[in-house]
């Protein structure tokens, strides 16, 4: 058999390298800032930008997308050549993928930063980016399937399945989720609403989780791990179940985020039961890594890759676990809307996912620049920092995700409620400030092994193009009588492609298609109406400010719920919500029943300086809406869209809307006057205190649906 000649493409994946060092840091950075403004809020300076509602989805998507997106493509571009014994497909290709992609990066912080958002968590970027984002995917996909089809290597081996399953979830998620109706270059409104949106939005979320945050690290575990350590996989077999099991199982737990929502019981109780089952594919996976380190434990010891690899499997045993417990519809009345969502999220970030890209880069860096790790024990010091850091950051969350939970809960011996709000956010702000300085201990880990990996760098030199040669691959495999099942899947890689899709697709379609054409699902309530085109631009600045990320808009129907917020939501209040605004972090109140509870005059001291209104408040002030006006040449676009969506505003409203607004602007002004405030009708400040002033009114007046609040739930009335 004649051998071939070849070189891998080394100069992609240092590019990827570079990228996930920058913007890890950047990302963090700005994960810290987030975290100190939750107990200084004088920080964000009175600056759009760098309010709490603006930075936070900077954070989350550059840590997402730009830190661990990039070292999923430079785990992938190294370990995908070397398992298909093959350069990949297109040099050019590669190319585009790294700039498109650090394009994408950039635009989405810069858009994000001025405002421009969908208003929906982990997919906030708006449609040309959307639209960037899902080409750039494609190529990827055309550049990984193409090495995979002239590949020299007749088995896939299974970091290729995890990577394929990846590509084509994520691809099926991005595309579902982000379907949206354009009315500018920046501006855009969910195709869909409500409870069909929150159930949308949170399939694809929980699976933005598990199939960019999981699945492809999953990939480098089963590469990367047996290649640290030298040992083989401990168990091909178990990694077959762990595979077809943990696909199948995850696109169904979407709605145990929703759980005690206005979403159907059915729907949630699917997310609950397919939550559970997911701890026996994760731990299998878990259980595989830790095993293959079986007899090696003396070169864990001593090897800092292998230190931050062990690390960062258990962190998935621990979150694997933790996810699952917290679907448990007893466990998630006291975790939801809570800090210990955020300690569980961040054990996975920076544990799972952090630590592995840490234990990747220190075991590329060394290679490609073909010299030996400057310093182990820089290395080791950045390990322990690391460690330490996720301590200190996750065990104070967890005090005050508890702490909170048993607030909000607390009554008096005369059945009052013992705590109001606020007392419950001004005691927990020890636990925040011990948060930032996990965070900023974990952040000097990662400078320490940035300066660790510039000086390993500077004693190396690159190999750009890493000579190889292997046989051919026939053109046509042999077949077996005998040949184990698996077996034939993994050596086609579009069958694997395609049994893959059908795996994650069944349980969406059977979650998400009923609640589109039972209308039962979404019962109607006839005092339910479209929002006024003032209260429609209220909303905007709303979403725009990223207000939804510190106030729910979702009573659930718990007795201190009720108690402090007013009557619990019904699906049937969110039909005209494009998107939805239900929340998933109480950092303040729930505003699902704010309107009428406070005159104007309150709003308009509160938006302009929180303390004055509530003193000790964490809020930052929005001295901006004071300034900007409403864009009113859009209003007839936003009433066309909305009707467009479903909205029911007569034909031809596009004409009145301007004059409408401005009449209920005029109202709400001199209510403000009454109160000895001054402000122009055209202010976006008018605009938000009419939407805030709607929220919950409808409701008010419509019949209550057969539920009523028994203790701390709700129980089926007779």
């Amino acid at each position: 058999m004649q051998v071939e000649k070849f070189y891998y493409d080394n100069k992609t994946v240092k590019w990827f390298a570079y990228a996930v060092m920058v913007w890890g840091l950047v990302g963090m950075l700005a994960g810290l800032w987030i975290a100190v403004e939750l107990y200084y809020p004088p920080l964000s300076m009175g600056f759009a930008p760098t309010t709490f509602g603006r930075m936070r989805p900077v954070h989350t998507n550059a840590v997402i997308f730009a830190f661990v997106g990039n070292g999923i493509f430079m785990g992938i571009y190294y370990s995908l050549q070397r398992l298909c014994k093959a350069r990949m497909f297109s040099d050019t290709l590669s190319k585009i993928h790294f700039w498109g992609w650090q394009l994408i990066i950039l635009a989405a912080a810069l858009t994000l930063w001025a405002g421009c958002t969908s208003g929906k968590e982990y997919a906030e970027l708006e449609w040309p980016i959307d639209i960037a984002i899902a080409l750039v995917w494609v190529l990827f996909g055309i550049n990984m399937f193409g090495t995979l089809i002239k590949r020299r290597e007749s088995h896939i081996y299974v970091a290729i399945w995890f990577y394929i399953a990846t590509w084509v979830t994520v691809a099926m998620l991005h595309i579902v989720n982000s379907m949206e109706l354009p009315i500018s270059i920046l501006k855009s409104y969910s195709l869909y609403a409500g409870v069909q949106d929150a159930l949308v939005q949170w399939w694809y979320g929980h699976n933005a989780v598990a199939f960019f945050l999981t699945t492809p690290y999953l990939g480098l575990m089963y590469y990367f791990l047996p290649k640290a350590a030298n040992r083989p996989v401990y168990s091909y077999r178990l990694s077959i179940v762990h595979f077809w099991a943990l696909i199948f199982l995850y696109i169904w737990a979407g709605p145990h985020h929703l759980l005690y929502t206005a979403l159907p019981d059915w729907a949630q109780s699917l997310g609950t039961v397919f939550s559970i089952m997911l701890i026996a594919p994760s731990w299998g996976g878990m259980l595989n890594g830790l095993f293959t380190l079986r007899g090696a434990w003396d070169k864990v010891r001593e090897e800092p890759v292998l230190k931050f690899l062990v690390v960062a499997v258990t962190c998935y045993g621990m979150s694997t676990f933790e996810g699952p417990m917290l679907s448990l519809k007893n466990v998630n009345a006291i975790s939801h809307f809570t800090d210990w969502t955020i300690a569980h999220v961040h054990i996975g970030a920076l544990g799972w996912n952090g630590f592995m890209t840490f234990g990747v880069l220190y075991f590329l860096i060394p290679k490609l620049w073909n010299t030996e790790l400057y310093s182990k024990k820089l290395a080791t010091t950045h390990f322990w920092l690391g460690t330490i850091g996720i301590i200190l950051y996750a065990v104070p969350l967890y005090w005050a995700g508890f702490t909170q939970a048993m607030m909000w809960k607390s009554f008096t011996e005369e059945g009052q409620l013992k705590f109001q709000f606020l007392e419950t956010v001004t005691h927990i702000l020890p636990m925040y400030i011990a948060r930032s300085v996990g965070g900023l201990i974990y952040i000097v880990g990662t400078i320490v092994m940035t300066y660790n990996l510039i000086k390993t760098i500077g004693q190396g030199s690159f190999i750009g193009d890493e000579a190889a040669e292997a046989a051919a691959l026939p053109k046509v495999l042999e077949t077996h009588s005998k040949e184990y099942w698996h077996r034939w899947i993994e050596g086609r890689p579009m069958q694997m492609l395609v049994f893959s899709l059908i795996a994650v697709a069944i349980g969406g379609a059977i979650e998400i298609i009923p609640t589109f054409l039972v209308k039962s699902n979404i019962p109607t309530i006839s005092s339910v109406k479209p929002y006024t085109p003032l209260e429609l631009h209220g909303r905007d600045v709303y979403i725009r400010e990223g207000c939804y990320l510190c106030h729910s808009q979702m009573v659930r129907p718990f007795r201190d719920e009720v108690a402090r917020y007013g009557e619990y939501s019904k699906a049937g209040e969110f039909v005209y919500d494009h998107p939805f605004q239900w929340g998933s972090k109480r950092t303040g109140p729930d505003l699902a029943r704010v309107g009428a509870k406070y005159p104007d005059s309150w709003h308009f001291n509160h938006m302009q300086d929180p303390q004055s209104m509530s003193p000790g408040s964490i809020m930052p002030s929005y001295p901006w809406l004071y300034e900007n006006d409403i864009n009113a040449f859009q209003t007839p676009k936003m009433i066309w869209a909305m009707r467009t969506l479903g909205v029911p505003y007569p034909v031809g409203y596009e004409s009145q809307c301007n004059k409408d607004a401005e009449t209920q602007a005029n109202e709400i002004v001199a209510r403000l006057k009454a109160d000895k405030l001054e402000v122009k009708p055209s202010r976006e400040i008018v605009a938000l205190i009419a939407y805030l002033q709607r929220l919950g009114k409808d409701i008010k007046s419509a019949p209550k649906e057969t539920k009523k609040v028994v203790g701390d739930a709700a129980v089926p009335g007779n």
